[in-house]
């Protein structure tokens, strides 16, 4: 479906019912559809909110308007629209530095943070050249697959899946391709997300070459008060289609922990 949310029509797949609302934020490149084995592992115990940021999916793609305080506005607004009264952010990558952003706000109704390989509160580091090769990673299926294969993912894929990643990436609106590794990523957020102060954990992937466990413990973990990390083994980057089966008892549990106290009150 789409809802309007800051000035624009954003695509949302909406699963499930229930007291507690798992929104989902995907990463760079992806959509709404990356979540889908997530999603459908999840929705026999939770109400699930996907969302596609814009310039992704199916959503709007304005010609600016891509900085992370826009795309924690975009999802704030399909809260609001919902009327989700309380929720769980689970952020992907890029969708994860938005989600910490949105968490150091203290909104209410948040009851936890859910952070999958997610780009970390400090500007990202990589010579200027390497960014520009960054910014055409998604220019032609030749170099989205050369992202699959070296840099986003440590199993294979299904074929469907991949094709999915394809897709989603060529698709993206080329001001959304290029505003997160010429400028958003360049954002810094660290002395806000000491803010954060719901439970969180982080789900890292033991082999992602985009964000390392390591990166994660001395730059997220040493920061956000409540922070707790899980290591994926032998996952990538996108451990939402290459190991399902292990993120989605995870998130599962996590989040079925915060529904306790709700239960005895």
């Amino acid at each position: 479906m789409k809802l309007a949310s800051n000035g624009l029509k954003l695509h949302v797949e909406e699963r499930g019912g229930g007291d507690l609302t798992l929104v989902f934020l995907h990463y760079w490149g992806g959509s709404s559809r990356t979540w889908k084995y997530v999603t459908a592992g999840l929705v026999p115990r939770f109400h699930t909110v996907a969302i596609d940021h814009r310039g992704w999916g199916e959503s709007d793609a304005p010609e600016d308007g891509y900085a992370l305080a826009d795309l924690a506005a975009d999802a704030e607004g399909v809260i609001r629209a919902l009327n989700l009264k309380r929720y769980v952010l689970i952020g992907h990558s890029m969708g994860g530095k938005v989600a910490q952003l949105m968490a150091s706000r203290r909104p209410a109704g948040l009851a936890g943070l859910v952070l999958v390989a997610p780009s970390p509160p400090q500007p990202m580091t990589m010579p200027a050249e390497a960014r520009e090769m960054m910014a055409g990673s998604y220019a032609s299926r030749e170099t989205v697959e050369a992202a699959i294969d070296h840099v986003l993912t440590a199993k294979p894929l299904l074929a469907e899946d991949r094709e999915q990643v394809i897709r989603d990436s060529l698709r993206g609106a080329p001001p959304a391709k290029i505003a997160w590794p010429r400028a958003t990523s360049l954002e810094d957020i660290t002395a806000e997300v000491g803010a954060i102060n719901v439970p969180t954990i982080v789900i890292a992937g033991e082999l992602d070459r985009v964000d390392s466990p390591e990166l994660l413990k001395a730059e997220l973990l040493s920061r956000v008060p409540q922070a707790v990390m899980h290591v994926l083994p032998a996952t990538g980057h996108l451990s939402m289609l290459e190991s399902p089966d292990a993120l989605v008892p995870l998130i599962g549990h996590f989040c079925g922990s915060l529904n306790e106290p709700a239960r005895r009150e």
